[in-house]
């Protein structure tokens, strides 16, 4: 059967018109994984101030966490997929969270910094393996509606990345850093969870190449061109994601004079508006399509943190929503694209667009911290504000409408 008439295996129970609409119950488990894994992710940053106050770990120390954290988790993301392109292994889900939720809740009972830095790294290769896997199965679940599905699965992790501070931070105040192990609860329930669901999820598998021909026609589909195109503008996104994540809570600070907490209000107003902004982008990319939805948002990321250098406070919390809402609303749609682009390489196209960006991201951060050291904080906005236009360009020579290999999916 050609890759344009072929459907997915339809679990039992459902309906011939399955391919139309997203499996709810295998989208919300695999979107609540999604949200266990970040939260490990997500909790290494809130960890860190108590490992300088109660350890006594240097700056130094401490903020190479971060540098495990994100490179385990990020950069080897395309190694996981590609791995998983040539096997489908859905061991790592649950696997993933597991090693992700034992590596973070160890750093309570570790004793050195090297240790930590290990523990750590550990938790970051779970963390990296579920996201290729995560992602791709989210794609099959999601029939024609990917771009909403991949929404939904994009925002556990939004979820996921708020709650690391909200819950370690109460469990350390509560229980000293031995508090960590209570980040084991959820992610053993989403586990649980996934392990009774992989049968059903099985269910949605693809049909394998029939032949060797079939395999070679698939990917002959490949269009490596445009997916690094694709890959370019979600590296481009992720500069100005964790940079103004990063650097306008600290200029708000220093150029306003604001609180810490008022600082910190901000940086809260611009995660949750970003998670929102994922749930509207991939709603509106199945009416208007994915590349419009690109454009668009690149488009007005360098006026809002150009205006962002020249705002009052109030100015500055609009901005702040307007920044999470149009950076992270096509963080769904360049995963989808990169999966359009590459359909015989679902995870590997979905660990450079989940995780190397992403890295990209975290590398981009640290140079602008030094440059931030060197000159200053409006320096390094005005710097941030260039990447949109990089991303935008890149954007725009990327097909009109991209082949759609497998539409029944």
């Amino acid at each position: 059967m050609s890759a344009a008439t072929t459907t997915p295996a339809v679990p039992a129970g459902t309906t011939a018109a399955w391919p139309d609409r997203i499996d709810r119950r295998g989208i919300t488990a695999l979107a609540f994984g999604h949200a266990c894994v970040d939260t490990c992710q997500g909790a290494v940053p809130a960890i860190i101030p108590f490992l300088v106050h109660l350890r006594g770990y240097s700056y130094a120390e401490a903020s190479a966490l971060i540098l495990a954290m994100t490179f385990t988790s990020s950069l080897l993301q395309p190694l996981f997929g590609h791995l998983a392109d040539k096997r489908s292994l859905t061991v790592l889900l649950p696997g993933g969270i597991v090693v992700g939720a034992l590596g973070i809740a160890a750093v309570g009972f570790t004793t050195s910094p090297v240790v930590t830095f290990v523990a750590v790294a550990i938790s970051g290769l779970g963390v990296g393996a579920y996201h290729p896997e995560g992602a791709r199965w989210a794609n099959y679940v999601s029939g024609r509606r990917r771009a909403t599905g991949m929404s939904l699965y994009s925002v556990g992790g939004n979820c996921g990345f708020a709650l690391g501070p909200i819950l370690v931070t109460p469990l350390v105040l509560l229980f000293g850093l031995h508090g960590t192990l209570g980040l084991l609860v959820l992610p053993v329930l989403a586990t649980v969870w996934l392990l009774r669901d992989t049968p059903r999820l099985e269910g949605f598998r693809p049909a394998a190449p029939a032949t060797a021909g079939d395999t070679a026609a698939l990917r002959a589909q490949d269009r490596w061109g445009p997916f690094t195109r694709v890959a370019g503008v979600a590296g481009a996104r992720s500069v100005v994601y964790f940079g103004v994540q990063t650097f306008a809570p600290l200029f708000l600070i220093a150029q306003l004079d604001v609180s810490t907490g008022t600082a910190g209000a901000a940086l809260t107003v611009l995660l949750v508006a970003g998670a929102a902004g994922t749930l509207v982008g991939g709603r509106v990319a199945e009416r208007i399509g994915n590349r419009p939805i690109l454009v668009g948002c690149m488009a007005v990321l360098t006026p809002l943190v150009l205006l962002l250098t020249v705002s009052g406070l109030a100015a500055s919390f609009a901005l702040m929503a307007l920044l999470g809402f149009f950076t992270v609303g096509n963080f769904s749609t360049t995963v989808v694209l990169g999966q359009l682009y590459l359909p015989s390489r679902i995870g590997l196209a979905s660990g450079v667009t989940l995780g190397a960006a992403i890295g990209i991201g975290g590398v981009a951060v640290a140079l602008l911290g030094i440059l931030a050291d060197a000159t200053s904080l409006s320096t390094v906005l005005l710097v941030v504000a260039v990447f949109p236009l990089i991303g935008l360009a890149l954007a725009l020579t990327l097909p009109r409408e991209p082949v759609e290999p497998r539409p029944d999916r």
